[in-house]
């Protein structure tokens, strides 16, 4: 691959963004050239994306800010059938209901990293139902159907695992790689979209929709795929005791979200820097060469700016704000995660490994009482020294709440009602 020129490649690969393309040299032409249309697609299965979709979202928001506009495609149509790359079993069919809601949900996410209006940079929604719905059966295989090989489509990594392992793949999912090959099709015939964007998992998916505008159209279009991210330990991304990191503050709120980047691996902070912020290159430079304990001083930077974008200014100072006095001084934190408590529970006793465990503060009653027994769980920052010390009322403090404290970084509040 010769040297990259175009504003959007340029910064992409050097950031980290970039796993494959399907012609680096020919797209880098073409963006220098002038404003291209990119598209990246997303399916309605929950009503939040998460941390796994934040790579393709930030290099959304580079193409943007570079002078491309982009689409963002919502799956109302490809969610009824669900996308089985890589997956064990079936995905639950979901209402129509269901779909629009999630679908709704969703809109406010890409609303903190896009700018969307009527500019010719300006980001767009589109919904691939409005096309979808409309598919006839018949005419769908002469004009698009013909154009698949099924010798090719069962050699995908992903329809190859469902087989080798002897798990079901229905008709309904085997079609699906075929529906995202003529969304591709249909945004570049209705808006004139040269690009589609994506997870690595989606390559196949991609390299069919290239094919098929060829094929059908005579057209060139591009695929560029990110990387699937792990820590530096290999554990998967966007994953945390709790559950998924959810990008939607109904769903996790903004200060556990800021705990989540602060309690990054040292090894991961220069790269995640790159990834999921917008700061300089020498800042972040001179961030990833701090060592021994000002590590962690880069780690509120990444938790901070990664905050601001998703949540806001206001969100990330209060977040940081909180996580300062929880961890820092000791004191009354209001932004960490609230447990409402029964008051009359309360007022008879609750034992501490129970309240432990009920506020997930670890995973099970077995590890709670082993937290007690090893001395790293606290009450009001007192340490707890027997798994059967009773929790009450008489332990609210001044603002009405009890702070609960799992460890060095996982804490709590109890708020009786």
């Amino acid at each position: 691959m010769s040297t990259l020129r175009s504003p959007f490649l340029s910064a992409a690969t050097e950031r980290g963004f970039v796993h494959q393309c399907t012609d680096f040299e020919t797209l880098d032409e073409r963006l220098r050239k002038g404003r291209v249309i990119a598209y990246v697609g997303y399916d309605c299965t929950a009503d939040s994306l998460h941390v796994g979709h934040l790579m393709w979202i930030m290099l959304l928001r580079l193409f943007q800010k570079c002078g491309h506009k982009p689409i963002v495609l919502g799956g109302g149509g490809t969610t009824r059938i669900g996308d089985p790359s890589f997956r064990d079993e079936v995905r639950p069919l979901l209402s129509d209901e269901q779909i629009a809601h999630n679908m709704a949900s969703i809109r406010h996410i890409f609303a903190n990293f896009l700018h969307f209006g009527d500019g010719p940079a300006d980001a767009m929604e589109v919904n691939n139902a409005d096309w979808l719905d409309e598919l006839r059966y018949i005419p769908l295989l002469r004009e698009i159907g013909r154009h698949f090989s099924v010798n090719r489509m069962l050699t995908q990594e992903s329809v190859k695992l469902r087989l080798e392992r002897e798990q079901p793949l229905s008709f309904l999912e085997f079609n699906y790689p075929i529906l995202q090959a003529y969304d591709f099709l249909e945004l570049a015939r209705r808006f004139g979209c040269e690009l589609q964007m994506g997870g690595s998992d989606q390559w196949a998916n991609i390299v069919s929709g290239v094919e098929l505008a060829r094929r059908s159209d005579g057209r060139t279009l591009f695929g560029l795929t990110t990387p699937l991210i792990s820590t530096a330990s290999g554990a998967k991304m966007g994953k945390s005791l709790g559950g998924a990191i959810w990008l939607n503050s109904e769903k996790l709120s903004p200060y556990e979200y800021w705990q989540f980047w602060r309690n990054t691996e040292d090894a991961d902070v220069g790269r995640f820097l790159r990834l999921f912020t917008e700061l300089p290159s020498d800042e972040i430079l001179r961030l990833e060469r701090l060592e021994g304990s000002e590590i962690n001083d880069a780690k509120k930077v990444l938790a901070t700016e990664a905050t601001v974008l998703c949540h806001g200014k206001q969100a990330a100072i209060a977040a940081a704000e909180s996580a300062r006095a929880a961890f820092e001084v000791g004191g009354f934190a209001p932004e960490l995660p609230t447990v409402a408590v029964p008051r009359d529970e309360l007022a008879r006793g609750i034992a501490a490994f129970e309240m432990f465990a009920g506020a997930k503060l670890v995973s099970s009653k077995g590890e709670a009482r082993r937290l007690i027994r090893g001395g790293g769980a606290r009450v009001n920052d007192r340490p707890i020294k027997s798994e059967a010390e009773l929790v009450t009322l008489a332990d609210l403090d001044p603002n009405g709440y009890i702070k609960l404290t799992a460890g060095r970084k996982r804490h709590a509040l109890l708020r009786p009602v």
